[in-house]
């Protein structure tokens, strides 16, 4: 008899299979295979709030094979990923077929190769009851909110609506964030900014002003700016202060769940579920040419910024071996992680440094292959030496006027030769400055005075989302890609290019949750349940206590709210377009459907004229001069393609601009990505806008 190894997904299955060789059955449960039922609560709240688990509909010739595989295996193995809800697959797995919970049959993977499948099959462990509550809390908390509050919703703004947890705190910080940007007043300052140059040196080099008389300048209006520039009409400007120095800086720990969907969003414009979709397939193993089925990456949900002794080791000889020991620290980096997380896993690495990401490009999916590149290049700099700068400082004086100019040289590149994090906010970046000596004179090239305003808080990005849910303790690394995406399919929050904004529905509903059910709305109260969950998972308290407390105010919030908004709704006005219906002249509007936004006529019901919202873009086909539309596909990316397909077939990704291409006359477009290239699509033209030809 063999034995029999259960694990989620086909794709691990496969790799799993690889490394345990004869005498192993490998199969996925293809995710869960018990849950609540969808058609109902499924929580008995009489009976202490006890879950009505039943069998997943379409999954009974699964749950049969399983049971016949089982049953004539010596021995079974629960392999379902490491965490909590990995944890519950197994437990729910364990019931169905009738396992005993205190056996020894429960193995993890932290990485899907040859070693840590061996450590994991070596090392079986009994079900973590503990881990498995603090996921059956999640699940009923979930649960008694959704199908208690959407309810009311649907009475009061609007059928089909839905409330959870923590999707309800995400749209509440976008919501809170759009009124703090509409309430902002600008506020004018100018700056006074001066181009110099050393004599005998052409290189020219910035500076601002900063003070007058040894006191900091704060310029408000025009005037004041136009009185210095008066000043300093004429004067001679001297070399000051000189401040030279030496600045270290530090490579970013390896990669989290957070901040790995966080840089993905800065560098490759990826949504959190693709980045998490391209991770999964990483972690559970791709064929490549050469290693066969392999795992590519870590575990990809953590919030832990530990890393194995083995693998700093592999690291330190990769680094070695292509740039030399220079590039490696005096002693091997420790990143502490967060008093917040639970450091269950590693932080997320490449499981064999050694396989450089450009050496397997050919054998991964395009995601794929971006993303490995990035927790590859992240997790070796984090295991390189300081970069090391020198930089420098300089006043400038004329009259009783100072400016300040600095600037700074790379003396040791270390980490960066490979790479740097990115930044929601891009800082203002300093060039190189001339050798400076106090008292050197220095010709002035231009002097300016420039106009500013204050600015408002930037709307959020998934990755400055992501940031602040982490932050304040809202969710877990699992939650953030579905939180985000469950946000903007139920039309609380769009998408306004990478900017996230509310939708006059988000903004209701969330008034309408601050008056009457403020708790789960707020933050503290939020963070402070999934520090609750945290408890149960450590076996600190019943789970069904957490659902008790919960319980109870919720109730009666529901109850006072029914009967303070009894016989009121809420009315949600449609979209005014400038379009007029072509059946009867009225108006048409823009509605909100069960698969988004469409156009109708506001005259309904008499009217029932409905159509498709066509977005033109400012270019023309180059294939055969029709308008150029903006589309969505069945996945909901964003393209561009001919009014007159399918009979045209041109399509881009790319979006169309307004310019035209200077050696052919046919629309541009730009290229999507960091490098935002202006290029020309037309066949054999090959223009590209800022090179010569």
């Amino acid at each position: 008899m063999s034995k029999l190894v259960i694990v989620e997904s086909p794709a691990k299955a496969k790799t799993i299979k690889k490394y345990l060789g004869r005498g192993y059955d490998v199969v996925a449960s293809v995710g869960h295979v018990r849950d609540l039922p969808k058609s109902k609560m499924g929580i008995d709240i009489e009976n202490n709030f006890e879950p009505q688990y039943i069998n997943i509909k379409g999954k009974g010739p699964l749950i049969k094979e399983l049971k016949k595989a089982a049953a004539k295996s010596d021995k079974v193995y629960l392999a379902t990923d490491p965490d909590r809800e990995g944890e519950a697959i197994s437990w729910h797995l364990a019931y169905i077929l009738g396992l005993d919970l205190k056996d020894e049959n429960r193995v993890t993977f932290n990485e899907i190769t040859k070693t840590g499948v061996k450590s994991g099959m070596s090392h079986p462990r009994a079900i973590n009851i503990d881990l498995v509550d603090a996921q059956q809390a999640r699940r009923v908390l979930d649960r008694l909110v959704g199908y208690k509050l959407s309810p009311f919703l649907w009475k009061k703004i609007k059928p089909g609506l839905s409330a959870g947890r923590v999707q309800s705190v995400a749209v509440r910080l976008i919501v809170d964030r759009e009124a703090e940007i509409k309430a902002f007043v600008p506020k004018e300052y100018w700056s006074i900014d001066a181009v110099f140059h050393k004599e005998g040196n052409p290189k020219t080099f910035s500076a601002k002003l900063h003070s007058k008389n040894g006191e900091k300048l704060e310029i408000v209006n025009k005037e004041q700016s136009d009185q210095i520039l008066a000043d300093l009409d004429g004067a001679s400007y001297i070399v000051g202060d000189v401040k030279k120095g030496t600045r270290q800086k530090s490579p970013s720990a390896p990669f989290t769940t957070s901040t790995m969907q966080q840089e993905a969003s800065r560098k490759l414009g990826f949504q959190a579920y693709r980045t998490m979709k391209a991770a999964q397939e990483l972690y559970e193993g791709v064929t490549v040419e050469g290693l066969g089925a392999v795992g590519l990456i870590t575990y990809m949900r953590t919030d832990s910024t530990r890393i194995s002794d083995e693998a700093k080791q592999a690291a330190a000889e990769f680094i070695t071996s292509r740039y030399g020991e220079k590039y490696l620290p005096e002693k091997p980096r420790v990143y502490k992680s967060k008093s917040s997380s639970q450091d269950g896993h590693e932080a997320i690495r490449p499981t064999m440094p050694n396989v450089v990401p450009q050496d397997i490009k050919a054998s991964l999916t395009s995601d794929q292959y971006k993303l490995y590149k990035l927790v590859w290049e992240r997790f070796i700099a984090s295991q390189m030496a300081n970069a090391i700068l020198d930089t420098v400082s300089a006043d400038i004086n004329a009259k009783e006027y100072t400016f300040k100019a600095s600037g700074y040289t790379v003396r040791f590149p270390g980490y960066t030769v490979l790479y740097e994090e990115s930044k929601d906010e891009e800082t203002e970046k300093q060039g190189s400055l001339p050798d400076l000596k106090k008292q050197d004179p220095v010709q002035l090239d231009s002097l300016s005075g420039n106009q500013h305003f204050t600015q408002p808080p930037a709307r959020y990005t998934e990755a400055s989302l992501i940031k602040s849910l982490e932050e304040l303790g809202i969710g877990r690394p699992s939650t953030y890609a579905p939180t985000i995406t469950t946000i903007v399919m139920r039309n609380y929050v769009e998408r306004d290019n990478k900017q996230l904004k509310p939708t006059f529905l988000g903004e209701v509903t969330t008034q309408l949750m601050k008056d009457h059910f403020s708790n789960i709305v707020d933050v503290d109260f939020t963070a402070n349940m999934e520090e609750d969950l945290d408890e149960i998972e450590e076996g600190k308290h019943p789970w069904k206590d957490t659902i008790v407390n919960f319980y109870g105010g919720f109730e009666k919030n529901l109850e006072k709210a029914e009967k303070a908004m009894e016989g009121q709704r809420i009315h949600i006005p449609d979209e005014p377009t400038d379009e007029v219906c072509e059946k009867c002249g009225k108006p048409m509007v823009i509605k909100m459907g069960r698969f988004g936004k469409f156009m109708a006529c506001s005259g309904y019901p008499d009217c029932k004229n409905t159509k498709k919202i066509v977005v033109t873009t400012p270019g023309i086909c180059p294939t055969c001069g029709g308008k150029i539309l903006q589309k969505k596909s069945a996945k909901g990316k964003i393209y561009y393609g001919c009014e007159h397909n399918p009979e045209c077939g041109f399509m881009s990704w790319d979006e169309p601009v307004k310019d035209v291409c200077p050696k052919c006359g046919k629309t541009m477009f730009k290229k999507k990505g960091k490098s935002g290239k202006i290029y020309c699509a037309t066949e054999n033209c090959g223009y590209v806008k800022g090179k010569e030809e």
